[in-house]
């Protein structure tokens, strides 16, 4: 599923237009975006959580010349799904 066809899938469930629809999937992507970029957990019942993880500093090789480097730290975001989910899913 992508955008679009989530788009289309709220529009429908919801009886709303398709740009309304657009609307509120963009205003949900940017809260979590923005919840996230703050160090903030976003936790949706029975769906799940979205947060930042860190990523420790390690070694690695660049694979164009195979020399040795070390990949820096980073801030990632991650999923974790909730039991509704999980159990839906199964």
């Amino acid at each position: 599923m992508n955008k679009s066809h989530l788009i289309r899938a709220v529009s429908e469930k919801t009886d709303i237009s398709k740009i309304k629809a657009g609307f509120v999937i963009d205003a949900i992507t940017d809260a979590v975006t923005q919840s996230l970029a703050s160090g903030d957990d976003v936790k949706i019942t029975g769906f799940g959580t979205f947060e930042v993880k860190t990523r420790a500093e390690r070694p690695g090789r660049n694979p164009k010349t195979g020399e040795a480097m070390t990949i820096p730290a980073a801030r990632v975001p991650a999923f974790r799904a909730g039991k509704g989910l999980k159990e839906a899913v199964r």
